[in-house]
């Protein structure tokens, strides 16, 4: 990845987090922190790494890409519309009765979406259920999961893991981001999962750690799936909760709650500040 894609990506990002603050606030509910931390990962999915068609949203050839942690499709809903889906303006929409946008994914209402999901751990079995049909159609698209880190205490998640392992689906990539809380507090306090790569390693995937904010690493994992032959991959992603907005990061009470007036206007001048600088970073490559 050059620079200047890398800076592009940056760019694409800050975006993607403005759209979820615009969201969140407009809904009066939501989940922020968790939407955040996935958003540089969203970002290189559908502007690096799928391949997809915002014109063509059911064309049969697509890369397939399931949020098992529903609850965080703000961040999903911003970079589907930054990509074309639907209008960015949508989101000002969000949650509210007979929008496209709701509170968790709904393939049958919102382009892009290829699997309604929220009840935590479900999305993922979907997943391999796709990826196990692409192998008996000889398909070539690849299938793409993302899991939330508390979300790995579903017992469905390890049935998962033993079914995309013991079928070989190397079409198949498990995405988990570790931003180290949930609902209830940090995942270290309400259910250790530690060692979480010797655990996927011992049901048999190829694991790739990384740093799920930068985007050298994040194209390398990607890149290094693509090879992995005979097995599922895992890229276990550490991020922060709420990144990109200061007073949100690492807070577990910005689980699940929308910004009131005041903290609305803080979080997006910080964020409009943090792309006049990623802008002026690109200008400079």
């Amino acid at each position: 990845m050059d620079k200047r894609e890398k800076a592009a990506l940056k760019i694409t990002a800050n975006k993607v987090r403005q759209l979820i603050i615009e969201g969140v606030y407009s809904a009066k509910s939501g989940h922020p922190g968790g939407s955040l931390s996935a958003a540089d990962i969203f970002t290189y999915l559908y502007f690096k790494e799928l391949n997809v068609d915002p014109h063509n949203p059911k064309w049969s050839e697509r890369d397939r890409f399931v949020l098992s942690k529903g609850h965080c499709c703000p961040g999903l809903y911003g970079v589907l519309a930054l990509k074309g889906f639907f209008p960015e303006d949508e989101l000002k929409s969000l949650r509210h009765i007979g929008a496209m946008l709701q509170g968790h994914p709904d393939m049958k209402g919102t382009p892009g979406i290829d699997m309604s999901s929220g009840s935590l751990g479900q999305g993922v079995s979907a997943a391999c259920g796709m990826a196990m049909a692409a192998k008996l159609d000889n398909a070539s698209y690849r299938v793409y999961v993302m899991l939330g880190d508390g979300e790995c205490e579903e017992g469905q998640v390890w049935e998962s893991a033993m079914f995309s392992a013991h079928h070989k689906l190397d079409n198949l990539c498990y995405i988990v981001d570790c931003n180290g809380l949930q609902i209830d507090g940090r995942v270290s306090d309400v259910a250790g999962l530690e060692p979480l790569d010797e655990k996927f390693e011992s049901f048999g995937f190829e694991v790739i750690k990384i740093n799920g904010h930068c985007f050298d690493q994040i194209d390398e994992a990607f890149q290094k799936a693509r090879t992995v032959k005979d097995k599922p991959t895992v890229i276990i992603a550490t991020t922060v909760k709420g990144k990109g907005v200061s007073y949100m990061e690492d807070q577990v009470g910005w689980h699940g709650k929308a910004p009131n007036a005041e903290q609305y206007e803080l979080a997006m001048n910080e964020l409009k500040e943090q792309q006049k600088a990623l802008e002026a970073d690109l200008a400079e490559i």
